[in-house]
């Protein structure tokens, strides 16, 4: 089997970087699922355009997650894909930071790994088949003032992929990371114009990245050609960190 029919189902995908990776999958010819989480305008408005069916469910919640992906399973056929690029931020310095930010974060950001996760992996195992790719940061890899709980977060991400990616390999199997760097989203719209100078100034390439050119990588990750490929981080940060 190709590409061409798999089903592919993109946690965050109605707008940003889940956006543009649901339309690249879609063009690639899978069969694309997106959710989200109170983003009813943008979730309209993404159906409407791409006409691929739009999931509404909190990552956070493992029963939510079960239930969700048996009704994209009852819809659409079994996951063959398994994007998990849903994601949130409460930045604020350690020092000040609120136990409630903190697990928000973590809730969202790691949690949501085993609860997308944890539903398609049996079936992914007894087919034979099944490409994960789990979105992290440069930020988990390099750091940065004011975001502990997402660096940890998504460290943690990193740590999930290389270990699922050995129990995974026999049974056909790849999981992946993407480390993107700053790219144009609603996220980093907020960041003030002063603090996105001086990130812009360390960038190599002097530039965000485009949505498009992160979704890129997730597709490659995704698709067949690349089965020789787990427990990789493929960074995509305009040379901002370098390993």
């Amino acid at each position: 089997m190709s590409d061409a029919g798999r089903v592919a189902l993109v946690s965050g995908g109605v707008r940003g970087l889940g956006a543009a990776m649901c339309r690249q999958l879609h063009a690639r010819g899978f069969r694309v699922a997106a959710t989200h989480l109170h983003a009813d305008e943008a979730a309209a408005a993404f159906a409407r355009e791409t006409d691929l069916p739009v999931y509404e469910w909190d990552v956070s919640d493992p029963d939510a997650c079960a239930q969700g992906i048996r009704n994209v399973e009852n819809d659409l056929g079994p996951v063959d894909v398994l994007v998990n690029n849903a994601g949130t931020n409460a930045d604020r310095m350690f020092h000040k930071m609120t136990h409630a930010e903190w697990d928000k974060v973590i809730r969202v950001d790691l949690g949501s790994m085993f609860n997308m996760t944890h539903p398609v992996i049996a079936g992914m195992r007894e087919r034979g088949y099944g490409r994960i790719v789990n979105v992290s940061s440069v930020n988990a890899q390099k750091g940065q003032m004011g975001q502990t709980n997402y660096c940890a977060a998504k460290a943690g991400v990193l740590g999930f992929t290389r270990a699922l990616a050995l129990e995974s390999a026999a049974k056909g199997i790849t999981v992946n990371a993407v480390a993107p760097g700053y790219a144009d989203t609603r996220m980093v719209e907020a960041v003030p114009e002063k603090v996105m100078k001086q990130i812009l100034g360390q960038v190599p390439v002097g530039r965000l990245a485009a949505p498009e050119e992160i979704a890129r990588c997730v597709t490659f990750l995704a698709g067949e050609d690349a089965g020789f490929i787990t427990g990789a981080t493929l960074s995509a940060n305009g040379g901002l960190y370098m390993i």
